[in-house]
């Protein structure tokens, strides 16, 4: 036992001794209680100008803790291999509920008088341990004051995790779980039904203020947001129980974490009830949501559905009536009688009352499960000290032996303690439900141990819930301060608000989200893009101009009608390749140029359709070349027309320009075009591109250039070619009317180089397909140009003026006889 010292002297003669011990036995070992064995009758502050009045405590709480400690003594004693010719005797004192009398309690168990005013203490603790208290803030004052004389106190009701603190608390141990798992486990809870939007109420004292903030922390890290956190104390004034019950009331969170006490859930559920609170579902704590003493019908309409952690339920073998020398008071309490027939308006009691015919909070061992820690602390002070003695060390060492101890009792269920004297977390989940007879039950719906990997910490059997209301609903109540974002929305918070309430805002385009409550929309990668509901992405719709499309099909059947046209030119020509408008016309350029503009007609087809690689070397191939053929025919023929018509010899001595110079004429300009277009596709070849910088929304399927540098030499070359058409056939404009063909080159050419001028910024400007389109557009027009400013005149007099196609009236003469 813990000798005092002079100081701690001075303070047993400062408080003084408290009254009797309630209960009491003498023994070899004396383990010391302190319980609310009666509660505090609650009083109204006092003002400033009074005198608090004297605390008085009436009736019974913690009856059954005192039981059961008494209980697990005598097992001990009567126990043959714990502790054997070795008696337990204990003494347990009435803490009343309150921090005052829990410090007399103290002094009481740790000073060996019972009943000194005045006196000094004696040298020596008549406790080796102590059981209790029940509230933390009494089990604080406890553990502060036995802490000085090195005994350990064992809690069986104090949660808060301020006590696992050991350098404040150095002989503190517990058998009931730390609220720092409660309040997370809580959190944990809260989330798992999607409660993001909760209000807060908690006892005004060590245990709810430190619970309920480690559950505000672990809630936030959850995303769980706490609409308001209200406090009240069973000492609470009327107007202060009301207005917190109004702002419950006035609150949009259909979700209440009640972190309280009974005594403070009692007086709130008063004034809920006088309020007509209903429609809430209830979150509670451990220390009211299996409390008999709340589960009145009158209370149903509001607790029914309520949820909370608990402490697990036992049974211990032969605990049922009580037997000690309060019997009389308790027999009383019970029953509504007395044995004092002098008493007018109360029943006198016979003593042949029974109590198997009694159900309630004293006599009911179906819900043990407070009282079970009471057991497994007695039983850990028991095997710490058996240790102890064996070991033959000193009392002092007890609170070793105590961190020490670990066993199992007769149930199966181990006992030991963490290194902050706190033993295994787990809970089970209840669910507050009615049975057929209307009267509330206690459902154990889940379980909760935190020595599992996160994720499996919880088991929970949803189809066996109530939720709040008389009867068993579908789905589970909602409580969110925003509805949530559907798939296709983001979060946006709302300015001045906490984070769970927010506005949903439409993913923009390109961007997606796919769960319910986006805090943010991703893009999508860069091939697909966002559906119309903006939930998935999907592949972007590759662009191109095909054959399907009006506008490919169009300038499909412009290429055709102009290869065709060109054919039928190419025919009459042939037809009529005897006469002398054919035969002046110089035949075999003629061909050639007719050749070329078929080719060039055609070249026209390789830009529609999708591009591949073989497509993309072949269309801009086809154009240089072709258009290169096509001008150098043109070239070669202008050249001859002004040589033929300038001659100063007579007609028909002039020598005609050898057939061989004409044809190579044809091939070296167009040889130059393929040398180039060999350099180009050496270098850098034309290959298919995803474009995906014009539209967002789509791919646009266009050839690259592979080197713009290439494309321009063979568009310059092409223009070079017609420059110099332009030029001699401006000089051979006076050539005698009759046959001008000159003239008609001059025009092919102004309309040729008018139209790629152009097309030079409407290529560059276009976007998409439509670059292609004006390409094509470009090589038709020039065609259509070239086809009817050389062709027409000809084909006029062939068809239509056959008489003007003799050599006569092709060299003038007629006109100069005249």
């Amino acid at each position: 036992m813990g000798v005092l010292t002079e100081d701690e002297t001075g303070l047993c003669e400062l408080l003084g001794s408290p009254v009797l011990p309630v209960l009491s036995k003498s023994g070899d070992i004396t383990i010391g209680g302190a319980f609310s064995v009666y509660t505090q009758t609650p009083k109204s502050s006092p003002s400033l100008t009074e005198t608090p009045e004297p605390l008085i405590c009436t009736s019974f709480r913690e009856f059954r803790f005192a039981q059961t400690m008494i209980f697990a003594i005598e097992e001990i004693n009567n126990s043959s291999s714990l502790l054997p010719n070795i008696s337990v005797g204990y003494k347990i004192f009435d803490s009343c509920g309150s921090t005052l009398p829990s410090t007399r309690a103290a002094m009481g168990l740790i000073n060996g008088q019972e009943k000194t005013f005045g006196k000094s203490c004696t040298g020596q603790s008549t406790v080796h341990a102590i059981i209790g208290a029940s509230k933390s803030s009494s089990t604080i004052v406890l553990s502060q004051i036995a802490g000085i004389f090195q005994i350990p106190v064992i809690s069986h009701f104090s949660t808060c995790a301020c006590l696992s603190n050991r350098k404040e608390h150095p002989s503190f141990f517990r058998t009931i779980p730390s609220d720092y798992y409660q309040s997370r486990a809580l959190a944990q809870l809260v989330k798992h039904f999607g409660w993001t939007w909760v209000g807060a109420v908690r006892s005004d004292n060590d245990y709810g203020n430190n619970g309920m903030a480690t559950f505000i922390e672990a809630a936030t890290q959850e995303g769980i947001c706490v609409e308001y956190s209200e406090a009240i104390s069973w000492t609470s004034l009327d107007e202060q129980v009301e207005r917190v019950v109004r702002v419950i009331k006035t609150g949009t969170a259909k979700v209440v974490v009640a972190f309280l006490g009974y005594d403070e859930m009692d007086i709130l559920l008063e004034e809920a009830l006088r309020q007509n609170i209903t429609g809430l579902q209830w979150v509670g704590s451990e220390s009211w949501i299996t409390s008999s003493n709340l589960a009145l019908r009158k209370y149903s309409g509001i607790l029914t559905g309520s949820i909370g952690f608990a402490i697990k339920k036992a049974k211990i073998a032969g605990f049922q009536d009580p037997q000690n020398h309060i019997l009389k008071e308790f027999w009383e309490e019970t029953f509504g009688c007395s044995f004092q027939p002098s008493l007018k308006g109360v029943k006198q009691c016979s003593g042949s009352e029974r109590l198997r015919d009694i159900k309630n909070p004293f006599t009911d061992v179906s819900e043990l499960r407070i009282s079970n820690n009471v057991y497994k602390a007695v039983y850990a002070v028991a095997h710490a000290m058996h240790s102890m003695l064996k070991c033959g060390e000193k009392s002092e060492e007890i609170a070793k032996h105590i961190q020490d101890v670990n066993f199992s009792l007769q149930s199966g269920e181990k006992v030991y303690f963490d290194e902050r004297g706190d033993p295994a977390a787990t809970y089970q989940l209840v669910n507050w439900q009615k049975n057929s007879a209307g009267d509330p039950v206690f459902v154990t719906v889940g379980s909760y141990d935190a020595s599992l990997p996160d994720g499996k910490q919880f088991t929970i059997k949803e189809m066996n819930l109530t939720w709040f209301g008389e009867s068993k609903q579908v789905s589970r109540p909602i409580s969110v301060c925003s509805e949530s974002c559907f798939p296709g929305f983001r979060q946006a918070v709302i300015k001045g608000k906490p984070i769970c309430c927010f506005s949903c805002i439409a993913c923009a385009a390109g961007e997606i989200s796919n769960s319910t409550n986006s805090a943010e929309c991703s893009p999508c990668p860069l091939e697909y893009w966002s559906n119309e509901d903006h939930n998935k992405c999907v592949p972007k719709v590759i662009e191109f101009l095909s054959y399907e499309e009006t506008m490919g099909a169009l300038l499909a059947g412009f290429s055709l009608f102009g290869a065709s046209l060109t054919l039928v030119v190419s025919f009459v020509f042939f037809w009529f390749r005897h006469t002398p408008l054919v035969k002046a016309s110089n035949s075999e350029l003629s061909f050639f140029l007719l050749l070329s503009l078929t080719l060039c007609f055609l070249c026209a087809l390789t830009f529609i359709g999708q591009p591949t690689d073989w497509s993309c070397m072949l269309r801009h191939v086809a154009f240089g070349i072709t258009f290169a053929l096509c001008i150098s025919c043109i070239l070669t023929k202008t050249i001859t027309v002004v040589i033929a018509f300038t001659a100063k010899r007579p007609a028909n001595t002039v020598p005609q320009c050898s057939v061989l110079l004409q044809r190579m004429g044809v091939l070296g300009g167009t040889f130059l075009q393929v040398l180039i277009c060999v350099v180009w596709l050496t270098l850098a070849p034309p290959f298919p591109h995803k474009n995906t910088v014009y539209a967002a929304e789509r791919i646009i399927l266009e050839c690259s250039l592979g080197s713009s540098i290439g494309f321009w030499v063979v568009l310059g070359y092409i223009g070079l070619l017609a420059v110099l058409c332009l030029i001699l056939a401006f000089l051979a404009r006076k050539l005698p009317d009759n046959f001008n063909e000159a003239k008609f080159i001059t025009f092919s050419m102004l309309i040729f180089i008018a139209v790629w001028v152009t097309f030079i910024p409407a290529y560059v400007s276009s976007p998409g397909k439509f670059t292609v389109a004006v390409e094509i557009f470009a090589i038709l027009a020039s065609s259509f140009g070239l086809l009817f400013c050389i062709f027409a005149p000809k084909c006029y007099i062939l068809l239509l003026k056959p008489e003007r196609n003799t050599k006569n009236h092709m060299m003038g003469r007629n006109q100069v006889k005249t």
